[in-house]
């Protein structure tokens, strides 16, 4: 659905032949004024300033685990190709998280989201043809479902991927929008009550949106399973309740064609 070197230091050995007593001492006196600027050289470089040291990268974030509901519906697209060859992402709202995967299933990234503020899985009648002004709290729903979602243009010419046109749901980078809704900070922190703050549309991060929807949606559009609120499951997508059945069927040919192949010719 990012990332010292050693300094090596050479020291030369001079060996100096001395032929007798008598000379040992002007040799000594001139090694004596030849050791004053080696003197200097190591106040000025005790005098030098230390570079800090290079500040150590965080580890990477590990991985966010699926939710249980999230999980089925990932294992029921992936062998019942609900997504008809087309790209598709997974939001989950109780976890306020969307999961992105390609066309052959391929898990390639996730993100955190922010939704509608009010629970719900419907979206009211009629809601998609008032203006934000004219829709109330309990209206401001991200509805559950699947949805065949493609890039248009919303109010301002904004390019968005709309998921349910009709009721003006799409899904989209974080709009400039009011400051006091805090809607960056929402996404950043850990906490998932907080995602709740859109009148129904899903906000993603901008990386999110422009290096993975973006260039997998452009062509022919995909898919986006959101997940319930309220409802249960098998109630929004009606094929799970028979996917455990066709997985048996599955395993059974699965199975026989195994049997068949290791069998001994007669």
């Amino acid at each position: 659905m990012i990332r010292i070197f050693p300094a090596l230091a050479g020291f030369a050995l001079l060996t100096v032949g001395v032929a007798d007593a008598g000379q040992a001492a002007p040799v000594a006196a001139k090694a004596q004024t030849k050791k004053a600027p080696a003197k200097k050289a190591s106040a000025k470089k005790a005098g030098a300033k230390k570079k800090p040291a290079a500040a150590a990268k965080a580890p990477p974030a590990p991985p966010v685990v699926r939710s249980a509901q999230a999980e089925q519906v990932a294992q029921w697209v992936e062998t019942s190709h609900d997504n008809r060859g087309l790209p598709y992402v997974i939001i989950d709202k109780k976890g306020a998280h969307a999961f992105l995967f390609d066309a052959k299933g391929k898990p390639l990234a996730d993100a955190p989201v922010l939704i509608g503020i009010a629970p719900g899985d419907d979206a009211t009648p009629g809601v998609g043809s008032k203006s934000l002004a004219e829709i109330g709290p309990a209206e401001k729903t991200t509805p559950a479902g699947r949805f065949i979602a493609k890039f248009g243009v919303a109010a301002g010419k904004t390019r968005v991927l709309w998921v349910d046109y009709a009721t003006s749901v799409a899904l989209h980078m974080i709009p400039p929008g009011n400051p006091k809704e805090k809607r960056r900070e929402r996404m950043l922190s850990p906490a998932i009550d907080d995602n709740r703050i859109t009148f129904g549309c899903i906000n993603v991060p901008k990386v999110f949106y422009n290096q993975g929807v973006s260039p997998l949606f452009k062509r022919k559009g995909g898919v986006v399973y959101i997940l319930p609120d309220i409802k249960p499951i098998e109630e929004v997508f009606p094929r799970l309740r028979v996917q455990p059945f066709l997985n048996a069927a599955a395993e059974r040919v699965k199975d026989r064609a195994t049997d068949m192949a290791t069998a001994a010719p007669e």
